[in-house]
């Protein structure tokens, strides 16, 4: 477990603690709120899928276009990689 979590559990929790206070305090300083990055965070959300499917299918398109160009490299390269 001290492995997955990076120490001892009472040790990772002192310091979680520790950076809170001063995101946190940083927070108050410049006059965020976690309401405020929330409300921030679901309207970008929103935005987005409010774009609506047209752009999820240019996104696609730019997706196979790269993949036009790249795959056909990268198997190249492969082969060639592969005589040495």
């Amino acid at each position: 477990m001290e492995r997955f979590i990076g120490g001892s559990p009472l040790s990772v929790l002192v310091r979680l603690i520790f950076i809170s206070l001063l995101v946190g305090a940083a927070m108050a300083f410049l006059g965020l709120s976690p309401r405020g990055l929330f409300e921030a965070a679901s309207r970008f959300i929103r935005s987005i899928t409010g774009l609506g499917f047209g752009a999820i299918r240019e996104v696609g398109d730019w997706l196979i276009a790269g993949a036009l160009v790249v795959v056909p490299l990268w198997l190249l390269m492969r082969l060639f990689a592969a005589r040495k």
